[in-house]
């Protein structure tokens, strides 16, 4: 056999034999020794061969009693009866021996008979007859108890007969013709042999039906028993009963038989048997023992020669037969015959059930679509079962005789070995199975994923197994899509975390040369708007094969989510940073260009940019902030122009965390009152006359600061990318939510509202603007008919309320939004289309929806004198206005020149600090008392010039900067 298929079931040593210790035994062996040498010369004296004969016999027959009482009341198993059995046994000896030694040693007479002695003798067998009973195994049906009784009487029988033929009958015939004295003397010298017969009888039965439960102790007690036995067979013979003294060295028998009850529970403890599995053979340790295994079948017949010996001693000796001995072996041979009878009907049964059950498994065996095998401890395989042809493509005819360890693929048999060894040095009852995996030849010459579970036998292995390759493979399968992204095959984002951790953390630690690069496709939203999802995905692959082929072997190409990619370039242990800094930026502007490329899709040609960050590993650095900072330099070439690479600088951290307080101040200013509302008046272009007022918020921060809309949305902008990004978990900043943005146009609309209302309650019914956006109008988490909710509430009547529409993102449902605005033109609402001029949805949203009034993009408008283009645009769509019967304003108008440009395009109304710029309500009141604003037909100055009644207001140029709000 091969080195490797010898050690695959080559069992290692077990550590620790647990050999038991001596020390009792030594001890029990020098006393019993002691007392013999002692008898055999007499003591010395006769007195102190009476006191050791009597007394000494009679307390080693109390220790032993103790010995078994003390054990037994600290044992809870179910032979605790029998070893109180035993002590009471062992009692009534030493009772019998004290009352000999009270005769011999303290009366000096001779002890009568029959006396308390023989009563207290005659009581010893009995107990240790049912004690021995206790301790054997019981029978499991009514056949086994009959065979039971029937065993202990061809045993006793046999004895009995042999017994009578020798001295028993001579006995009672001299019983029945002597004296009338001499009966129960007789009858006493009778009933020493039968008890002694019996108890042997049921020491020979217990030794064959032996429990398994505590063994040793049981055995120990069955050779005190029968030492004891001996002794009594010697006493009772005709040659030493009569010379019989105490003290001889017959005692020595009693006193060793007391002294080896007393250690039989105390010895056993101490030796503890190996555990094993149920079913499984004791290990190291001879299987099949057949001298002492065909001992309880040859049993009747010993007892029937035993019995005939009897017969033939009388006939040989020329007497006539006594008619005991023939009663007792026509018993003894009938219950012989009943006996074999009983087995064989019993042997019959089982060898039908054991065929059924040989049948019952081979139909398992042979059916089952596992390969079951059994290896020799050689490591040859010795039976494999017929599934193997189905499984592995070979006979199991082939199989057999073949090493087992040939069959196991060369990578995978050391990690077998290792297990198996590793299996069979357990203990089986903690692990009495075992499962290994393993590649194993096919007849093809294929190796297959096999998945066996490993049995013990006979030293040997039973395997159990079955073919797994298909589970292999899709566990395979499931692993590479839990690792890679499913469109374009690349690592995803936990792959390519890990990896990153892995390139920190590894032998490259401190190579700070390692670089992470993100990468973002700018104008990939425009192609799945345009062209559609299916060409957006044929996009991402061809970008995804794109990257892969541009990075090196060693480094990692990955998909984020999205139309992100990020690329891990391994670091070359450069130390000159500057250097390395130019070739990564190098690599990553080739990267760049070849995103960039144009992509052919759907038979048309597709275009989209790349703006890439880059990140260093600093010294120290985890990998969250290495991917956060090659995020963040991500997000600053976009806001750069895009199609740009940008390398990471710490003060980008520094603007974001400053950002991010900033989000943080304006989640809670709304709750702390720090926003203020303000109203600018739109003008008519003809009279100078305020048609209406437009509000607006603004937030005074704590520290006094005023922040106007164009800054503080670029806050919340901020907050709900970062929202975006923290639900990937890249930037893990605090993030606004959709919720906040909408408590805080809730506030707009209702401060707009009531101020309003009270603005016409005292007479200045001019209409207020309030910009929303479709989205927050068809908001569903929005309790339905706020608007109309908060008119009925405030009381502000009909046309007092102007919504300015933002349309922006083309996912909005114009059908719903149609029926939404109808229902508040319904009410008198004013719908004013915000922003027009701008986007792509203005004509869609001007052809389909319910629109009263038309405010111009300031876009246009801040062009409008300088571009003759812009011109023209702003003039069209001011027709376009004027044709369908719609007021026009023109947002932003800030200069005199721009308002005669726009009144001569037609513009009826323009909101801007040409006329005035945002107004507190206080001011507004008395903007709305004057009532005009001059129209300038040159340079024109505000209409409110004045920051109280007699100061002066500086006019700044653009409608959203800051503006002084003094206290009401």
């Amino acid at each position: 056999m091969s080195a490797p298929g010898a050690a695959l079931l080559t069992r290692p040593p077990v550590p620790g034999g647990g050999g038991r210790s001596l020390t009792m035994q030594l001890l029990l062996a020098v006393v019993s020794g002691g007392y013999a040498v002692g008898a055999a010369l007499g003591w010395g004296s006769e007195e102190l061969a009476e006191i050791m004969g009597d007394f000494g016999l009679s307390a080693a027959a109390l220790l032993a009693a103790v010995s078994c009482y003390t054990y037994a009341r600290t044992s809870d198993s179910r032979e605790r009866p029998a070893w109180l059995l035993f002590a009471f046994s062992s009692l009534m000896g030493a009772c019998g021996n004290g009352v000999w030694g009270w005769y011999e040693v303290v009366l000096g007479e001779a002890v009568p008979k029959p006396s308390l002695a023989d009563f207290a003798f005659l009581c010893f067998a009995p107990p240790a007859i049912v004690g021995l009973l206790v301790l054997a195994k019981r029978p499991v049906s009514r056949a086994g108890w009959v065979c039971l009784g029937l065993d202990s009487w061809l045993i006793g029988g046999s004895l009995l007969t042999l017994s009578w033929s020798l001295a028993l009958a001579h006995a009672a015939r001299t019983a029945q013709s002597g004296s009338p004295g001499s009966v129960p003397r007789a009858a006493l010298s009778l009933a020493y042999p039968l008890l002694d017969i019996a108890l042997v009888s049921m020491v020979l039965v217990l030794h064959f039906r032996r429990s398994e439960a505590n063994r040793s102790a049981v055995n120990t007690a069955i050779a005190a028993l029968a030492l004891t036995v001996l002794s009594d067979a010697l006493f009772t013979s005709p040659l030493l009963s009569a010379e019989y003294q105490s003290g001889q060295l017959l005692d020595a028998g009693w006193f060793a038989g007391s002294l080896l009850l007393a250690y039989a529970p105390w010895g056993a403890r101490r030796a503890h048997p190996e555990p094993r599995a149920p079913g499984l053979p004791r290990p190291d340790r001879t299987v099949s023992r057949p001298l002492t295994g065909s001992l309880p079948a040859l049993t009747p017949y010993l007892a029937a020669a035993v019995c005939t010996l009897g017969i033939l001693y009388n006939v040989v000796d020329g007497r006539k037969v006594d008619r005991v001995v023939v009663f007792t072996g026509c018993t003894v041979v009938l219950a012989l015959v009943i006996r074999q009878g009983i087995m064989l009907i019993d042997n019959i049964a089982l060898t039908q059930e054991l065929a059924q059950k040989e049948n019952h498994f081979r139909s398992l065996v042979q059916g089952s679509s596992d390969v079951i095998m059994i290896a020799a401890p050689t490591g040859t395989l010795r039976y494999v079962s017929p599934a193997a042809a189905g499984v592995y493509g070979r006979e199991a005819e082939e199989l057999v005789g073949t090493e087992l360890a040939t069959l196991i693929h060369p990578h995978d048999l050391g990690r077998v070995v290792h297990e198996v060894r590793r299996f069979l040095a357990a203990p089986p009852t903690e692990e009495p199975t075992t499962r290994i995996e393993c590649r194993f030849k096919s007849g093809s010459g294929e190796w297959l994923n096999v998945e066996s579970t490993v049995n013990r036998h006979q030293g040997g292995l039973i395997l159990n197994s079955r073919d797994v390759t298909e589970r292999v493979r899709l566990q395979a399968q499931l692993q590479h899509s839990a690792e890679h992204d499913p469109l374009t095959d690349l690592p995803n984002r936990a792959v390519f975390t890990r990896r990153v951790r892995q390139a920190l953390t590894g032998r490259r630690a401190g190579d700070h040369s390692t670089a992470v690069l993100f990468i973002d496709l700018d104008g990939f939203k425009a192609v799945n708007d345009t062209i559609g999802h299916q060409a957006g995905d044929e996009l991402l692959i061809e970008a995804a094969h794109r990257l892969q082929d541009s990075v090196r072997a060693g480094d990692t190409a990955a998909r984020l989510g999205g139309d992100e990619f990020a690329a891990l370039i391994l670091g070359d242990g450069s130390r000159d940073r500057s250097a390395r800094e130019y070739q990564v930026h190098e690599i990553a502007d080739r990267l760049r260009t070849t995103l960039s490329q144009p992509y052919r899709i759907a038979g048309s040609e597709v275009r989209v940019a790349a703006s890439i960050g880059v990140a260093f590993a600093d010294p120290g650095i985890t990998p969250s902030d290495l991917m956060r900072n090659a995020d963040l330099a991500m997000y600053r070439a976009k806001a750069g122009g895009k199609d740009r690479v940008e390398l990471y600088a710490p003060q980008m951290q520094a603007e974001v965390v400053r950002k991010a307080e900033l989000a943080g101040r304006l989640r809670s200013a709304l709750h702390d009152g720090e926003f203020a509302l303000l109203h600018q008046p739109v003008v008519s272009l003809a009279t100078g006359e305020v048609t209406a007022v437009a509000a607006q918020a603004r937030w005074r921060s704590a520290q006094g600061i005023m922040f106007t809309p164009a800054e503080f949305l670029r806050v919340a902008e901020y907050s709900e990318g970062a929202a975006a990004a923290g639900s990937d978990g890249r930037s893990g900043l605090p993030a606004a939510t959709p919720a906040r943005a909408a408590e805080l146009g809730h506030w707009l609309l209702e401060e707009a509202v009531a101020q309003a209302a009270d603005r016409h309650r005292i007479g200045h019914d001019v209409p207020v603007a309030v910009r929303m956006s479709a989205q927050r109008l068809l908001d569903r988490t929005a309790p339905l008919g706020s608007v109309e909710a908060l008119l009925t509430r405030h009381g502000l009547p009909s046309g007092a309320l102007v919504i300015e529409l933002t349309v922006s993102d083309p996912r909005v449902p114009f059908d719903e939004l149609e029926r939404r605005l109808a229902a508040l033109r319904r009410l008198g609402v004013l719908i004013s289309l915000d922003g027009f001029g701008s986007g792509y949805a203005a004509i869609s949203a001007l052809r389909r929806l319910p629109v009263d009034i038309l405010k111009v993009d300031r876009g246009l408008v801040d062009g409008v004198v300088e571009s003759a283009r812009l011109h023209k645009i702003t003039a069209g769509l001011l027709r376009i206005a004027n044709d369908l019967g719609m007021q026009s304003v023109a947002d932003g108008v800030d200069l005199p020149e721009q308002v005669t440009a726009l009144r001569a395009m037609g513009c009826t109304h323009g909101q801007g600090v040409a006329f005035s710029g945002p107004l507190d309500e206080y001011r507004l009141r008395r903007a709305l008392v004057r009532g005009t604003f001059p129209v300038p037909g040159g340079a024109a100055q505000p209409a409110l010039a004045g920051g109280s009644s007699g100061g002066s207001m500086a006019i700044r140029r653009g409608s959203h900067n800051e503006t002084p709000v003094p206290p009401a």
